[in-house]
């Protein structure tokens, strides 16, 4: 078998497409987590806090210096304010995933626990056992 026999058998078993389109799916349930944390929840807890932004706080190493044009000194800055932010998204994208997760489970089990209705068959069998019965 060559190479490329082995890998198109490869590619196309199960397990490897699967993976591939929960790969696609699940990158496309993160632009929607991302919009509902950045346009759904992210405004009204801005709001609350009053606009807070921890982006600008730094710890300055080495200052640049941009004052000749041809020699310019990049800063060099330990961003902490960035990271605290970082932190406080990924808290909230990880709630916002908990919370649809556990309100999709919800939903699931209602529907596992709704009663089946007999097939029809099987009333039909019941209804000429109930006759037999009386007779």
């Amino acid at each position: 078998m060559s190479m490329l026999q082995e890998f198109k058998a490869f590619a196309m078993r199960g397990n490897v497409m699967d993976m591939a389109v929960g790969i696609v799916i699940g990158a496309a349930f993160g632009k929607i987590v991302s919009s509902l944390v950045s346009d759904v929840i992210m405004p009204p807890i801005g709001w609350l806090t009053g606009g807070i932004d921890f982006s600008a706080m730094k710890w300055v190493l080495k200052p640049g210096d941009d004052s000749d044009p041809k020699h310019k000194i990049a800063e060099v800055a330990i961003n902490y304010g960035t990271f605290i932010n970082t932190i406080i998204t990924f808290i909230i994208v990880a709630f916002a995933i908990f919370m649809v997760i556990k309100m999709m489970n919800r939903m699931q089990k209602k529907q596992e626990e709704a009663p089946a209705a007999p097939p029809a068959d099987v009333a039909l069998l019941t209804e000429i056992r109930d006759l037999l019965k009386n007779k």
